[in-house]
């Protein structure tokens, strides 16, 4: 039998149902694998051995006196972003801002994958309050990309994401309210699938004013998230559908235009176009008809979408004491946030509906969207901050204060990401190029596709019909 953390997701939880590998044995393996991969990866910010094993216990246990009659991920080692509470386990959020204590309670994402039959091993590292596309904060050590550890594994779920490129985990939740779960999965070689706004209940936040944020799988096969997402939307069956189903011919509109772009100008890097040319192809292999679609935005998005963006954590309880101790980027957009007058936020929700409206009007003459998942290859850790050279030192290093320097870097490092949260499409983000030229050398580069409301289980077939 291949080694546990080589297998998909899909493999090991069939021998955990069957009996072959017991829950214990999976959670004491992937443990050891992350007790000996963390130091350097910076993945997870707290890991829970003790908790994870008497979970694993407690499910040989239902194993053993049960008839069959399982949980669909029965005994499969899991972990949770650092924003999601999980009961007797502290939440940082990435802050040194906030007191940090045993949640109370499970979030409804949590108790929906524990029923699930999930045993958790720990929290993944993440920016403060989720707000970055790279996960740095003042807390714990920086995640890196275990394609080349120098580099960022994204954000905000870029714990998570590193965690399942290290096949440290099977596969991970993550939340996408930006690009979340999309920049991480395209910045570490993985599956990253944003569900359509509302279709996952357990994801519904009351800091989110314009509805932005959706948690949706990382994983490395376009299977793996299917699985996933037959947690996430209870009764449905993506699974079957990417085992048994083909996508249709479809007509792809194929777009660089950016809502970005007027404030931001930014030029793609070759690799990027490099890996949209790869998915051109293997698209046109699969019998796709690809067309170039000219979109236009309303250059009024980056100051509507950064004022819902950044609401959240203008609204977010800090003790004035503590408010050194936040990051210079999340420190500024929280005053911002406070000095927005209400109206002021009112009108930017207005502006993004209409957004909303125009963009899939527009969508709407294709039947799916594709663009490059990233404009740059993974930038190094520290290069938005600035602390590339001092990263090592945290939390006692001091971060350049250019919250705006950042902000913009972010911008043009993942250009096509914000906009699908606003429209509430689903997206995924395939893995489809490398910069050494084959698999698994240099840096993954991806694409991605945007589809329709409902189209989560066509966006899975296509990728699952180009390999992914």
């Amino acid at each position: 039998m291949a080694e546990l953390h080589e297998l998909s997701a899909l493999a090991l939880r069939d021998l955990l149902r069957n009996g072959t590998v017991s829950a214990s044995d999976a959670a004491a393996h992937f443990l050891a694998r992350v007790g000996q991969q963390n130091q350097l990866l910076g993945a997870f910010i707290t890991v829970t051995a003790e908790q994870a094993m008497e979970q694993a216990k407690a499910a040989d246990a239902l194993h053993a006196r049960s008839n069959g009659d399982l949980p669909p991920l029965h005994g499969v080692p899991l972990a949770f972003k650092d924003l999601t509470d999980v009961a007797g386990v502290v939440t940082t959020h990435g802050s040194a801002a906030l007191d940090h204590k045993p949640a109370p309670a499970d979030a409804p994402l949590v108790s929906l994958f524990k029923e699930a039959g999930v045993v958790s091993l720990g929290k993944t590292q993440v920016p403060e309050f989720g707000l970055t596309a790279y996960s740095e904060n003042r807390v714990a050590p920086p995640s890196r990309n275990p394609h080349a550890p120098s580099r960022s594994s994204g954000g905000s779920s870029g714990g998570s994401a590193a965690a399942v490129a290290a096949r440290l985990l099977p596969f991970a939740p993550g939340t996408d309210g930006g690009g979340s779960i999309r920049i991480p999965a395209a910045a570490c070689g993985l599956v990253g699938l944003k569900p359509g706004r509302g279709l996952v209940a357990a994801g519904e936040s009351a800091g989110d004013p314009a509805r932005l944020v959706v948690p949706g799988p990382l994983a490395r096969s376009a299977e793996d998230a299917a699985l996933m997402m037959d947690v996430l939307v209870p009764g449905n069956q993506y699974l079957r559908s990417v085992q048994s189903g083909k996508p249709p011919r479809l007509r792809i509109g194929v777009t660089l235009d950016s809502p970005w772009s007027a404030t931001f100008p930014f030029t793609p890097e070759q690799e990027a176009l490099d890996a949209l040319h790869a998915g051109e192809a293997l698209l046109e292999h699969a019998g796709h008809s690809l067309v170039d679609a000219a979109i236009r935005y309303d250059n009024r998005y980056p100051d509507a979408f950064t004022t819902a963006w950044t609401a959240g954590v203008g609204a977010a309880r800090i003790s004035p004491s503590r408010e050194a101790l936040l990051a210079p980027l999340t420190r500024t957009f929280r005053r911002r946030a406070q000095q927005r007058s209400p109206a002021k936020l009112a009108e930017a929700l207005v502006f993004l509906r209409q957004f909303q409206h125009d963009t899939l009007v527009q969508y709407g003459q294709w039947d799916l969207m594709l663009m490059p998942a990233l404009a740059q290859t993974p930038r190094p850790v520290g290069w938005f901050t600035g602390t590339a050279h001092g990263t090592e030192r945290w939390p006692s290093a001091q971060w350049p204060g250019d919250a705006d320097g950042d902000y913009r870097k972010q911008c043009e490092f993942a250009p096509w990401s914000s906009m699908v949260n606003v429209c509430g499409l689903p997206a995924i983000t395939l893995p489809v190029h490398w910069t050494g030229g084959a698999p698994g050398s240099g840096l993954p580069m991806g694409i991605q596709l945007v589809g329709p409301m409902g189209s989560e289980a066509l966006l899975l077939q296509v990728a699952h019909q180009l390999g992914c």
